[in-house]
């Protein structure tokens, strides 16, 4: 097993992955990250922290680690109420449909399914048990049929976002601002609004829990208090996540996870996507234009901390890196090893996995083994599969993308960009023509549709240029 090093948001550094506790597993990792609120489809940005998560499970368990993937549903949350309203519909229902696409629309990523998936509406027990626990230890206290947690009785709140108290803005509503002792105070249990068709009984009355108290709820009923890793999008750091963790510290004493990973937004136009900013690429649709593979390679193209910018010609480049590798795979004797001189790609690339899961870095490493397979395998004297696929299938199994078949005929070009073949026709007629002038000219427009011409003894193929990862 590697070092394997990840960021932590509270400390700013990089920390190493180490069993929290002994364990009848030592090697075992819980991670938990925020699923999505089911008001809506998903979009391409919901679906970044599930790519993600999804992934480092695989290089986690390729590395020898045992691991617990839980990704929450918030099915509970002011915002399924107001779009149940708007539709005229129970809000219950709408929550159920829409966690059954979201289901449906990552089962199209072909990643799995983490191995928990709770739903908040099913964990009211825990949930109501946890708030009785926060008043019991004077962290959180009744008001009106509401509940609050007392945000100054935790000394280290803000120590996650690195907020001064002062600065803070829990985001809530105004009404109920009168029955809070502090403003900073945020709500645990909710008594429920006559405009709230869904709701449960509590020793507080009639309501529905808060946001952030169903997270801590369900993060330690799957994985108890103070697993390896919680992550979730930058945009949950406060004040989610902080309400998460001071929560857990007030009931628990302990800290909620060792290990907080934040991924960056995925941005269109210069901002983070979002329904409420109405430029959205839902989820379903980006994967029916650009198909799966594409959709997985360009989530996992940008380092997870960064944002990723999202527009047409990035699914582009991605798919065009899909196809590469299958021309690549087209070419290489399947089920063999590669040469052993050719070893160091693959371990540039797990170095890179373990480095803050640096997947554009081992991307780049990828790509220097494609690179190699393509030139040997051309190379005269070269005997035809001189290089086998099973590192490169290694490596993209951990990327979610082993299971690429390799291209068969020159028909998967022309249908991936039919005026793309036309012009290598137009090409290869003014070559034959000895119009050399003609035939650089139609090699520079490819090129500039993102295609490279290789000449071989078979003739000319188009192979979809790679921008440096």
């Amino acid at each position: 097993m590697q070092r394997i090093l990840l960021h932590d948001t509270r400390s700013g550094e990089l920390v190493g992955l180490q069993p929290v506790r002994p364990r009848a597993d030592e090697f075992h990792v819980g991670i938990y990250a925020c699923g999505p609120t089911v008001y809506s489809r998903i979009h391409i940005g919901n679906a970044r922290p599930f790519v993600i998560f999804s992934l480092l499970k695989r290089f986690l368990v390729h590395d020898g680690r045992s691991v617990t993937l839980v990704i929450n549903v918030t099915d509970v949350n002011d915002k399924i109420y107001d779009a149940a309203r708007v539709q005229n519909r129970p809000s219950a229902e709408l929550a159920a449909e829409m966690t059954s696409l979201y289901m449906a629309d990552t089962d199209a990523l072909e990643l799995g399914r983490p191995d928990h998936e709770p739903l908040a509406s099913q964990k009211m027990d825990a949930i109501v048990d946890y708030i009785a626990t926060l008043i019991d230890r004077d962290h959180a206290y009744e008001s009106g049929g509401d509940v609050f947690f007392r945000v100054r009785s935790d000394q280290d709140y803000g120590t996650l976002s690195h907020r001064q108290l002062d600065d803070m803005d829990q985001g809530e509503d105004v009404e109920g601002a009168d029955r809070k002792d502090d403003p900073l105070d945020f709500a645990l249990w909710k008594a429920q609004k006559s405009s709230e068709d869904t709701f449960w009984d509590s020793p507080w009355g009639r309501g529905r829990p808060g946001w952030h108290i169903e997270c801590s709820a369900m993060a330690e009923d799957a994985l108890g208090v103070g697993f390896d890793i919680h992550g979730g999008g930058s945009d949950l750091l406060f004040p989610h996540h902080e309400n998460e963790a001071a929560q857990t510290r007030a009931a628990r004493g302990e800290e909620l996870a060792r290990i907080w990973m934040h991924n960056g937004m995925i941005q269109a136009t210069g901002e983070k996507m979002a329904k409420s900013v109405g430029n959205i690429a839902p989820l379903h649709e980006v994967i029916e234009r650009y198909g799966r593979d594409a959709v997985v390679m360009y989530l996992a193209s940008g380092h997870y901390r960064q944002p990723l910018a999202f527009s047409p010609s990035e699914l582009d480049d991605a798919d065009r890196r899909v196809h590469r590798i299958r021309d690549a795979l087209r070419r290489l004797d399947a089920g063999q090893d590669s040469p052993p001189d050719m070893a160091h790609h693959k371990e540039a690339f797990f170095d890179a996995l373990a480095d803050d899961f640096n997947t554009p870095k081992a991307l780049a490493s990828l790509f220097e083994w494609v690179r190699e397979a393509n030139r040997r395998s051309g190379e005269a004297g070269e005997p035809a599969g001189c290089v086998g696929d099973a590192d490169l299938r290694e490596m993209l199994a951990v990327l979610g993308l082993g299971e690429l078949t390799p291209l068969e005929t020159v028909g998967d070009v022309a249908s991936i960009d039919p005026e793309a073949s036309a012009l290598l026709e137009q090409r290869e007629r003014a070559r034959a023509e000895r119009d050399f002038q003609t035939a650089d000219s139609l090699r520079e427009e490819l090129r500039a549709r993102g295609w490279e011409i290789r000449d071989g003894q078979a003739g000319a193929e188009l192979i979809p240029t790679v921008r440096d990862t």
